[in-house]
């Protein structure tokens, strides 16, 4: 007889599958299906989007059965059962599942509750002997003790991606949840088994860019990343050796200028330049292996910084302002933009050098009106989640009701949002102080298209006028190519070539209009 016969082997082949797929994908419902079958619950299984999600009873059920399988294989472990090397890796995946669900409250207490990097961690012990007792079998079987510090640290960075996806990344639409599953891709990739095996050790080595109109909540989307970042535990003082809430540092470049900018990332000497009163570190200095420097509109880059920033990508040294002694940058550089790189490359205001050291991993956020076109009762959920945070927890129903309402009187659904989630979130404000909000682009709430309607109504545009047009319409509601040709389903560079012929179509018309005169 094996380890495992039957129903049970089923069982724990659906679990070790469900325990490394994207939980933001269909995927995970199919798994689930597969490990229940006739005990699978169908409804609410899309908890990932809910503002709030909490455990479904699918969830409960595979807790149950998980926990009663587990301990027939310690039985069988115990008579000298020895498992095949595929039953035995099955088996390993089921007790990580158990040991997950059966401590997820105290990862998530540990979320909840600030802590350093010298608390003691008091539910470790009971952790590991329970790992033990599970996977205590044939010498060679198992992992050794000596890897359930990992498996411990494994779970903690699991469930802080969870926190910090769901509470960064709001909205239950298509575009909010393939954004949730892009993310989860960074944090541990597509194939989350290498991850734990090897590359938990070597994301530093992967720089994210992350991309989006204004007001999507790039932040946002790189705290998640950043706070979700694997951190060692240390069995020998039961503590985790980095906090990971001190270990985010963000600066905006196009807020300061280039000297403020170098002294910041790389630091400086006394006397580098006028105020440079003492030394000082910089973040690339001062970030921890396991940190994150979070560099926000990369696009507004002075050309000069750019080459810096990519000799630290290359080579990960760098200097002071004013210094000549190398140090080390050991964390991970994750940066945003507005603009489309690839027009800042063409007009040679980014360097493509830079860029290609920026891209290996890519993420899109999506525009609110994006998010709104395919799920318009968004807009209550959005806004009950912004309320919630701007005016408690009591008040947030009542806000949003409110802001709603005004919304539908007197902007329309068919407001494109310009400002997108931050645009809401003052609408909500606004609406809470004085009862309403009037957006800085008065016009768009009277003809958003910019003079597209009315031309068109009287059939005075060729199809391409009309092409041409609209496609401009599109780009100043997305605020990039990269959106407007996902939502006009055309290639970038075309959207881009009818976009320019727009502008040079409208300047001819100025002109001509100017010598009429």
């Amino acid at each position: 007889m094996g380890l495992l016969t039957g129903n049970d082997k089923l069982f724990v082949q659906s679990v070790s599958q469900l325990v490394y797929c994207n939980p933001f994908l269909p995927e995970r419902i199919e798994h689930e299906r597969a490990a229940l079958g006739d005990e699978f619950h169908a409804d609410g299984t899309l908890w990932h989007t809910r503002l709030d999600p909490s455990p479904t009873p699918n969830i409960h059920r595979l807790h149950q059965r998980a926990e009663a399988i587990a301990e027939r294989v310690h039985t069988r472990l115990a008579d000298g059962v020895r498992p095949g090397a595929d039953e035995a890796a099955a088996y390993e995946d089921l007790v990580a599942y158990l040991l997950f669900q059966k401590y997820e409250g105290h990862f998530f207490r540990l979320i909840e509750t600030p802590r350093t990097a010298t608390a003691r961690i008091d539910f470790y012990r009971p952790f590991a002997a329970d790992a033990q007792r599970y996977l205590t079998g044939p010498p060679g079987t198992f992992p050794s003790r000596d890897e359930i510090p990992h498996l411990f640290a494994c779970c903690f960075q699991v469930r802080r991606a969870f926190h910090h996806i769901f509470q960064n990344i709001l909205g239950g639409s298509t575009p909010a949840v393939r954004l949730r599953a892009a993310v989860w891709q960074s944090i541990f990739t597509r194939d989350p088994r290498r991850y734990r095996r090897t590359l938990y050790q070597r994301m530093s080595d992967v720089a994210t860019l992350i991309s989006g109109p204004s007001g999507t909540g790039k932040e946002l989307v790189a705290q998640a990343i950043g706070y979700s970042r694997y951190v060692p535990f240390d069995p020998a003082r039961s503590v985790f050796v980095q906090d990971f809430l001190g270990s985010f540092y963000a600066l905006n470049p196009s807020a300061l200028a280039p000297t403020l900018i170098e002294s910041e990332l790389f630091g400086h000497r006394r006397g580098a330049f006028t105020g440079a009163l003492q030394d000082r570190s910089g973040w690339l200095e001062v970030c921890p292996p396991l940190g994150t420097v979070f560099l926000d509109e990369i696009g507004d880059l002075d050309a000069s910084i750019q080459v810096k920033l990519l000799r630290v990508l290359q080579t990960r040294v760098f200097q002071r302002l004013g210094d000549t002694e190398n140090r080390r940058f050991q964390g991970k550089v994750i940066a945003a933009t507005h603009r489309d790189l690839d027009a800042e490359m063409r007009a040679g205001r980014f360097r493509e050098d830079f860029y290609y050291r920026l891209c290996s991993d890519l993420v899109e956020t999506p525009t609110l009106a994006e998010q709104l076109r395919e799920a318009p009762d968004e807009l209550r959920t959005l806004a009950r989640a912004i309320a919630r945070r701007v005016a408690g927890e009591v008040e947030a129903d009542g806000l949003a009701e409110e802001t709603v309402a005004w919304i539908d009187k007197h902007l329309g659904r068919a407001y494109q949002w310009p400002g997108n989630v931050r645009e809401l979130e003052q609408c909500v404000r606004n609406v809470m102080i004085r009862g309403e909000y009037r957006p800085p682009r008065a016009r768009d709430a009277v003809d958003p298209t910019g003079g597209l309607v009315a031309p068109m109504l009287a059939g005075t545009l060729t199809a391409e006028e009309l092409l041409r047009r609209y496609c401009t319409h599109v780009y100043t509601q997305t605020g990039s190519y990269q959106a407007a040709a996902r939502q006009l389903g055309l290639d970038r560079r075309t959207v881009r070539e009818k976009i320019e012929a727009a502008r040079r179509e409208g300047r001819h018309r100025d002109a001509g209009s100017g010598s009429d005169d």
